[in-house]
């Protein structure tokens, strides 16, 4: 697909999207240059507007996107970019340049940081420490978290119901990566079974 620049400016609107929870970080412009530039280099890099130049998002801050991945809209003149942030994505120091928070995908970014211990081998982290303890020990402390959540769910302690209910999340997390999957998967098993 080709990527239709206004024929004016030069330039297409980028959507930049954090490719983990998938929120909305900001929209920026690019032109040719500035495209094949963050393809190359992998950091988002943007046609400033403002400064009449190449801009890479981060060159002062140190707040760099890193392109995970691209795609192009239905009428090929608006992109949208997945990235990866490191840091605050705009120049107030938010998260997103449209004050929205979601924690829906908390999740997901939780996935993440438990996969990040186990793949770097953390040796301070609980979670690297029981993985390595193989897949029996894992399994064990799921259903251990399972039955401790089945025990509060007979009560009426919301507080502690709530804390085993995140117990069994987070081991389940862990059985999951031991087990070579994510929650994606289990969410395509889901989508199957709702057709």
């Amino acid at each position: 697909m080709t990527i239709k620049f206004d024929n004016n400016t030069g330039l297409v609107p980028v959507i930049i999207q954090d490719y983990l929870n998938l929120k909305v970080l900001m929209l920026g412009y690019m032109n040719q240059e500035s495209f094949d530039k963050t393809l190359a280099e992998k950091k988002v890099t943007f046609f400033s507007r403002s400064k009449n130049r190449l801009w890479t998002k981060g060159e002062t801050s140190g707040n760099f996107l890193e392109l995970i991945d691209w795609k192009i809209d239905c009428d090929q003149d608006t992109i949208l970019i997945k990235a990866k942030p490191f840091g605050p994505t705009c120049h107030n120091g938010t998260t997103t340049c449209f004050a929205e928070e979601n924690d829906k995908a908390f999740l997901y970014e939780l996935q993440q940081t438990i996969s990040d211990k186990i793949d770097t081998n953390d040796e301070s982290s609980y979670t690297n420490e029981l993985y390595k303890r193989g897949i029996n020990k894992v399994a064990q402390k799921v259903g251990e978290e399972a039955v401790e959540l089945v025990i509060e769910a007979k009560d009426n302690d919301t507080e502690l119901f709530l804390n085993e209910a995140a117990d069994l999340m987070y081991h389940y997390l862990i059985l999951l990566k031991a087990k070579g999957f994510t929650l994606e998967d289990v969410e395509q098993v889901l989508k199957s079974r709702s057709k």
